[in-house]
């Protein structure tokens, strides 16, 4: 499908923030946001008719901060929260006691690993290993999977590069996707979702389900059926579609 208009498109896009819009950081702060980003996304949402959104595992308030002043639909946390025409629904810590006592749990047992990093997310928490020497990492990995375990089904771990997040069970970026096509101006409209990382498996895998496009970025192995090399290329792209080139992802390169 090939669609140069605006509110006609076909489309609606979902794309994932760290690893697929900005490269990754050692620091989860540390992240740096092309300053042509924001501008471009803007475009294109309009060209889209606003059907383009952020499906991330970052609140929805840290993705506004790194995209500011411009605040785009989100889905933050995994979908634990998400913001559709400025409406905010879930995402409140005070519904997760179990979790916040994981969170207490985490940080009491990785205080000895050196850049060993816990990121709370309020209702989510991610354990960051990437800056930490071998043996700690591993140690790191063995204690979030051991909160996990101890959390029960109600949450569910998962990996990814160098983190392990405890996430609600029911929080996946592929219901959050099912969830936004529900909603006007995604219904009706063929997703295509950009993503990374193992945790994005999931939403490419119910994206094909539905009839969508999967895009992976970088290296690995993929249920995606598309595939861009870095977010630089992410970034051109979203340029290009922004000033009127055809939106069609057919055209992108095989996974």
């Amino acid at each position: 499908m090939s669609d140069a208009a605006g509110p006609g498109s076909g489309y609606a896009l979902f794309l994932d923030f760290d690893g697929t819009l900005v490269e990754i950081a050692p620091r989860p702060d540390a992240v740096q946001v092309d300053p042509a980003l924001v501008p471009a996304l803007e475009r294109l949402r309009d060209r889209l008719g606003g059907a383009l959104a952020i499906v991330t595992g970052r609140p929805v308030t840290v993705i506004d901060d790194f995209l500011k002043p411009a605040r785009f639909d989100v889905a933050g946390l995994h979908g634990v929260e998400r913001r559709v025409d400025g409406e905010l629904t879930g995402g409140r810590a005070e519904d997760h006691p179990d979790l916040r006592a994981g969170v207490e749990r985490l940080h009491a047992e990785t205080a000895r690993y050196e850049a060993v990093l816990i990121e709370d997310k309020g209702a989510s928490v991610a354990v960051h290993w990437r800056l930490a020497a071998p043996g700690d990492a591993q140690a790191a990995e063995a204690i979030v999977k051991a909160v996990a375990h101890d959390l029960g089904s109600a949450y569910r771990l998962q990996l990814g590069k160098a983190v392990g997040e405890i996430v609600p069970a029911s929080a996946t970026k592929g219901h959050a996707i099912r969830a936004f096509s529900e909603a006007f101006p995604y219904a009706g409209r063929r997703a295509i979702f950009l993503g990374d990382d193992r945790t994005d498996e999931i939403a490419f895998a119910s994206v094909n389900e539905d009839g969508g496009i999967s895009v992976r970025i970088g290296e690995g192995e993929t249920v995606a059926r598309r595939r861009l090399a870095s977010p630089a290329e992410v970034r051109a792209l979203i340029a290009a579609w922004a000033e009127g080139a055809p939106i069609d992802p057919e055209t992108l390169p095989p996974a």
